[in-house]
Parts: C-alpha cells; sequence; structure tokens
C-alpha cells in the first residue's frame, strides 16, 4: 500500500534547494529513514524483516517492501519463503530469488514521521558537511571577504558565501576590532569535514594573505612580471617580503611600493598598520642577506659556515640596533625570510676582536687585578645584574656556545636558548629582557 505524502515531497525538493544538496541524496535519506521506521514497527510484532523503501521521483509515492529469499525449506521465517508460496505470488519465482513483498504502511504514522524526520536531518548536515568541504578543500589560501556575523569565547564566527567560517582570536591581528555585520579580509586557511563547529578556518596572521594582498594590489605581481620569492610575517606588526622582476625594466621594489607609497599604504591599512619591509630578492645569498637586513645597510657579509646556513653581517656602530631591531624583530625575519641564521656585529665590535687576534691591547696578565681576568660568568652576571635564575654554571654554558658577554646575546631567541643551553623558558624571557634592557631596547 502506497504512503502518499505530497506535502512532505514538496518539503524535500525546497530542502534540496536551499542547501544546494542534490535532490536525490536527499531522496535516498528519506527511504532510509521509512526502512528504519518500519523496522522499529514491525520489531513490536515480533518480525525482524530486511526491508527496503522506494520513493517515486516524481509522485513522491512511498513503498516499504520485505525482501525475502525464495528457498526450498524455510527456516527463517523473517527472511525467508518457501518456493511453493513464492510462486502462487510470481510464478517465474525460482529458489535463491529475492521477493520484493509490500508492506502496509499506514499504520507506521507518528514513527514513520519521526525516523524520516531524525534521519533526514542528520543526512542533510552530513550532505552539507561534504559539500561545504568539497567546496572549500581546494579554496585554502583563497582571500575572500567575509561578513562578522557573532562574536565567541575564543573565536569570531564569519560569513563566507552563505557558509560560516571561523576566525579564531589567535589568527585575528593585535589591532581588529569588529563589528557585528562588518566586512573583512580574510585568507582560508583550512577546512575541517569532522569539526563540530564552523568546518572553515579563516586567518587574518597568514603570509598568505599579505601575498594575496600585494597580487590584488600590484599589477605586476597579477600579471607575473614581478614575483613573491618569500614571505614572513609577525602579524599586526612586522613583515618583510622578498620580490624578483622577471623584467629588468621593471624595478619590483618601486612597483609594490607605487607612487607615494599608495599600493603598500593600502595593504598597510587593511592590516591595522603593520608594517611591511619590500626586500629585493638575489640569487646571491650575501646580497640577498644583506637586502633582507633593510632598513639597516650592511658593510659586508661573510658566510661562516655554509653547512648550517651561517653567516655574519657586520655593520656600522649606529647601524646596530637598527639591523638587529626590537627586541631582535628584524634580523629575526630577516633570517627566516632568507633561510640563513645571521650573527649581526658592529664594526667596532670585529675591530676590538681584531685587535685581540693580532695581540694588540691585550691587558698585562700578572698585573691584573682579579676582577680583570675573571672569567666570562662574573662578567656576565655583572653586566645584567641580578637575573633571577642565571647562575655561574648556567653562564659557562652560555659562554661554550659562543655567547661569553650580554652584547653577544642581543640577537638570541628563545628558541636558542631551550634547544642549544638547555634552559627553562621562564629563565630565556628574563635574560632577553634584561639583555635589552641593558642595551636600551
Amino acid at each position: 500500500m502506497a504512503l502518499v505524502a505530497t506535502t512532505f515531497f514538496d518539503s524535500v525538493k525546497m530542502i534540496a534547494a536551499e542547501k544546494g544538496i542534490l535532490e536525490e541524496e536527499v531522496f535516498k535519506a528519506v527511504e532510509e529513514s521509512l526502512v528504519k521506521a518500519a523496522e522499529k514497527y514491525f520489531q513490536a510484532f515480533d518480525f525482524y524483516g530486511n526491508f527496503q523503501a522506494q520513493m517515486d521521483r516524481e509522485t513522491g509515492e512511498f513503498h516499504v517492501y520485505a525482501l525475502k529469499q525464495v528457498v526450498q525449506e524455510v527456516e527463517e521465517e523473517d527472511l525467508e519463503i518457501s518456493l511453493q508460496e513464492a510462486q502462487t505470488l510470481n510464478p517465474e519465482a525460482s529458489e535463491g530469488d529475492t521477493l520484493w513483498l509490500p508492506q502496509d504502511t499506514t499504520q507506521l504514522g507518528r514513527i514513520a514521521a519521526q525516523a524520516a524526520k531524525q534521519v533526514l536531518v542528520q543526512k542533510v548536515r552530513e550532505a552539507e558537511r561534504d559539500r561545504i568541504y568539497n567546496e572549500f578543500a581546494n579554496r585554502i589560501g583563497e582571500v575572500v571577504v567575509a561578513e562578522v556575523k557573532r562574536f565567541e569565547k575564543n573565536a569570531i564566527v564569519l560569513e563566507v558565501d552563505r557558509v560560516e567560517a571561523m576566525l579564531k582570536r589567535s589568527e585575528a591581528l593585535r589591532g581588529d576590532r569588529f563589528d557585528k555585520g562588518q566586512r573583512i579580509k580574510v585568507v582560508i586557511s583550512g577546512v575541517d569535514k569532522s569539526a563540530k563547529d564552523p568546518q572553515v578556518q579563516v586567518s587574518r596572521t597568514d603570509p598568505r594573505l599579505l601575498i594575496k594582498l600585494f597580487d590584488s594590489e600590484v599589477p605586476e605581481i597579477h600579471d607575473g612580471t614581478v614575483v613573491i620569492r618569500s614571505c614572513v610575517r609577525e602579524a599586526g606588526d612586522r613583515a618583510k617580503v622578498a620580490v624578483h622582476s622577471l623584467d629588468p625594466d621593471v624595478d619590483p621594489v618601486g612597483a609594490c611600493v607605487g607612487l607615494k607609497g599608495s599600493r603598500v599604504q593600502a595593504i598597510i591599512r587593511e592590516l591595522k598598520n603593520e608594517k611591511i619591509d619590500i626586500v629585493r630578492f638575489d640569487e646571491d645569498a650575501s646580497r640577498f642577506i644583506a637586502n633582507a637586513l633593510n632598513p639597516a645597510k650592511a658593510l659586508r657579509v661573510t658566510v661562516v659556515d655554509l653547512e648550517h646556513r651561517r653567516v655574519e653581517v657586520v655593520v656600522d656602530d649606529e647601524q646596530l640596533s637598527i639591523a638587529i631591531g626590537k627586541r631582535g624583530q628584524n634580523v629575526r625575519l630577516a633570517a627566516k625570510l632568507t633561510g640563513w641564521n645571521i650573527d649581526v656585529r658592529s664594526e667596532a665590535d670585529k675591530r676590538r676582536e681584531a685587535e685581540v687576534a693580532m695581540g694588540i691591547a691585550l691587558p698585562d696578565m700578572d698585573q691584573a687585578a682579579p676582577e680583570e681576568v675573571a672569567g666570562p660568568a662574573s662578567s656576565l652576571l655583572e653586566e645584567l645584574g641580578a637575573v633571577e635564575g642565571l647562575d655561574q654554571a648556567m653562564v659557562e654554558k652560555l659562554a661554550e656556545a659562543g655567547y661569553p658577554d650580554a652584547k653577544s646575546l642581543y640577537t638570541i631567541t628563545v628558541e636558542q636558548l631551550l634547544g642549544g643551553v638547555g634552559m627553562n623558558q621562564d629563565l630565556a624571557f628574563r635574560l632577553i629582557d634584561a639583555v635589552h634592557e641593558r642595551f636600551g631596547e
């Protein structure tokens, strides 16, 4: 007996259109819901059959069938039918065939409706998640304009092409302040089919956002004349972009800056005044490293260890703090941009090293006062004062690692202290703060 549900049938079509899901997927979900409803209903009468449901795609009529295998001798009445009985229903039936026996669905009533609703909701949700994943999986790295929908504790929920996307607070810029309904630029950073929260993740700290902004603002990048070779960011604070021109008549840096800085300023405004250094890429590593330390001017670059990609850069004394940057930011970004470990030294430091190496201005060891010949441990402790947790044993480790005095620690990072010296994180931060405080940063 057919279960006719024209209104429900129309609803199925409407849901499919609203959710952007293939109608066939929704129809199959409804058929599965009817099977579950039939199983639940008939099991109440101790009938544990193998059920199938069919939905007419044109009329919306539903039919539920119990599938039984034709056998000579019936052992399981719920799943089998004798050959003799089968042939009374279908004269052409033979042993091994499967008969589809129509079931009365008029009594399913509320059970069918409830089961249909539950399975339909689940299937629609699964189909929608699959659709979102398939749509956005190939869009990772794309910059989109998103609308701010609502605010959560650790995230901002946006809407991208009628799909919810999540911008974690950690992926927003420090200066970002949004209002509901505001439209902002973000880069699609990932998509997760299994996530309970919005599947699409977006970011404003990802370097790809900066690259795409340059692509949209600089025609020479968009048409391929100028190429971005590498890009690094400390989002919301400073970034470095290495550019290269494939046309010798086109200045890559000038093209990115624009007339009176118009092009780069548009990007800076979008990124809440993040400072951007546009660096000329060079195949010669020494020249590239010198360019990467912009705005500082390097006097010379010397490769110290090719295998471990270590270089020493010498700058004028007054350029040292510029080359290093606040808390070592400039040299740190330059190192990430070029892929080289950079040790920045002043001309005065190199001159003193040369004098020591040549035996000039060495103290008279016999006449020197005890404090003048003290080891690196006491010297470093005196320079930095009382840094909690910094003892003589740790200072000796620093000296062995090539950091005998406070100035040599000026460009060191927390990661180097943790890995190379075995220092704990709290002490590493205290030490770096003390060094920068001593040298006026």
